[in-house]
């Protein structure tokens, strides 16, 4: 089995694919010189194993240091890393992975790896199993095993959990853990809805999708505060306040009842096989 699986990754490192994926996952990434290498690694090793046609893109966000140059370097032929002008936030990177995403099931998946990819097959199996439409990992659901989360980034969570309780009435326990897996129907129905470039599309992506009809699964996940993020939990927290009310206005609004077309032309650097 294990000359198997490596079998499997020489094969995806070296030959582009001739079918359409069955899994695409997409991470965004911004100045993740440090640690994208690991995580691409990581990721590549246990998605080859699964036996499945699978796809990589990288979503970059503006990085100003050696991000993009080192995925290229790597030559891996199914690694597509997509080249942003600038910096334009997590929301816009992931839309624009999405966008280039032909699988039949679009994992979203941190650069970090804060959630092992591991935690992948849990997610799947609750939409091929449970007849659901998107899966998230959740930080705060019963099962769940967290590390190393710091006291701020805990008040902080737990305070922003009981506004989106109050103001939406969504019953998800954690809207904003990077891990989420979406049936590619439903993937390019939300974003293409989805208007917020910062932080907070993960929550306007599951309120959409709560408003639409779609079937959510919160599964209990593995989560490590990885060290050497370069995000401001306070920060973040404040805008995720205004973005609160951002949506809710633009629901009153009907601006989500219109499509934006998903960024057709992106500017691409596919490995050489």
């Amino acid at each position: 089995m294990i000359a198997t699986a490596y079998e499997d990754f020489q094969a995806w490192k070296t030959e582009p694919l001739t079918v359409s994926p069955t899994y695409s996952v997409v991470v965004p990434a911004y100045n993740e010189a440090i640690r994208i290498l690991p995580t691409i690694g990581a990721i590549a090793a246990h998605m080859s194993s699964l036996g499945e046609p699978w796809e990589l893109i990288v979503a970059d966000d503006g990085s100003k240091d050696e991000t993009v140059a080192l995925l290229s370097d790597l030559h891996l032929a199914n690694l597509v890393v997509l080249i942003a002008e600038k910096n334009g936030g997590k929301g816009s990177a992931v839309r624009r992975g999405v966008a280039a995403a032909r699988g039949a099931y679009i994992l979203i998946a941190d650069a970090d790896q804060s959630t092992p990819i591991e935690q992948f097959s849990t997610l799947l199996r609750a939409i091929t199993h449970g007849h659901f439409d998107i899966s998230i990992g959740s930080r705060a659901a019963s099962g769940a095993q967290v590390s190393s989360k710091g006291l701020l980034r805990r008040t902080l969570s737990f305070g922003l959990h009981v506004m989106v309780k109050v103001l939406f009435g969504l019953g998800i326990h954690d809207t904003q853990c990077g891990f989420k897996l979406f049936t590619q129907e439903a993937a390019r129905d939300l974003f293409a809805r989805q208007i917020i470039d910062g932080f907070s599309f993960d929550l306007e992506v599951l309120y959409l999708a709560s408003r639409h009809g779609y079937k959510i699964a919160e599964i209990p996940v593995e989560w490590i505060d990885a060290p050497g993020s370069t995000v401001d939990a306070a920060k973040v927290a404040v805008q995720f306040v205004v973005d609160l009310v951002g949506i809710r206005v633009n629901d009153f609004r009907g601006v989500y009842q219109t499509h934006r077309p998903l960024p057709a032309s992106v500017t691409a650097v596919v490995a050489p096989s």
